[in-house]
């Protein structure tokens, strides 16, 4: 799934199942990928289309890309987009394993976190993972009351993880990091300074 201004896909949108862009994103996939377009085609197009352009939009019909509007405003493009896939995946009987997210943390904040928002929609959507990938970072929710492995061996992670207690009150526990957390209460705006954010790698895997 592509939002807008996302991080370069050579790697990942050729072996994707399912690819898909919200609204906007389009434009951002039609300009990067300029002369190669046919080898990066998504298998929808969704959103209220107010930023797609008109351009993008003939080429991508053109296409034979599905166009899918969804005027509800109640919810994001991504949310939406997102909702479209699992029921595409579920359809297709698809073998999934986890959605990638290409974009949605840069820019302006209000998106970002709009982007997190999505992640908690995601958690009463499918049980797949969904992750938000863009530059340097990952962002991934954890669903609570669960034991999470993190792998952090591919060779391309940079030595920081951070754990952000967002929605609410955490108590977490890790091992694998150089300064782990031993059933520590994590809150934003604790007044007794009880926010853990980073921490860096020790091991190849991170519970």
């Amino acid at each position: 799934m592509i939002m807008d201004e996302f991080t370069p896909l050579d790697c990942l949108l050729p072996t994707a199942l399912l690819r898909a862009c919200a609204d906007g994103a389009a434009n951002h996939l039609y300009d990067i990928t300029a002369g190669q377009q046919d080898s990066f085609l998504p298998d929808y197009i969704s959103g209220d289309f107010d930023s797609i352009t008109a351009e993008v939009k003939a080429f991508y019909t053109e296409k034979k890309c599905r166009l899918i509007e969804t005027a509800d405003q109640e919810l994001t493009d991504f949310t939406k987009c997102l909702a479209i896939m699992v029921e595409e995946i579920k359809r297709r009987q698809l073998q999934v394993d986890t959605i990638v997210t290409l974009g949605g943390l840069a820019g302006r904040f209000d998106q970002t976190m709009a982007s997190v928002e999505t992640l908690y929609h995601a958690l009463n959507m499918t049980e797949l993972p969904l992750m938000v990938l863009q530059g340097c970072s990952l962002a991934y929710l954890l669903r609570p009351d669960m034991r999470h492995r993190l792998g952090v061996n591919t060779g391309l992670e940079g030595e920081w993880c951070s754990l952000i207690p967002i929605g609410g009150p955490c108590k977490t526990h890790t091992t694998g990091l150089k300064w782990n957390l031993e059933k520590s209460r994590s809150e934003l705006g604790c007044h007794r300074g009880c926010l853990h954010i980073s921490g860096v790698f020790s091991r190849e895997t991170i519970h």
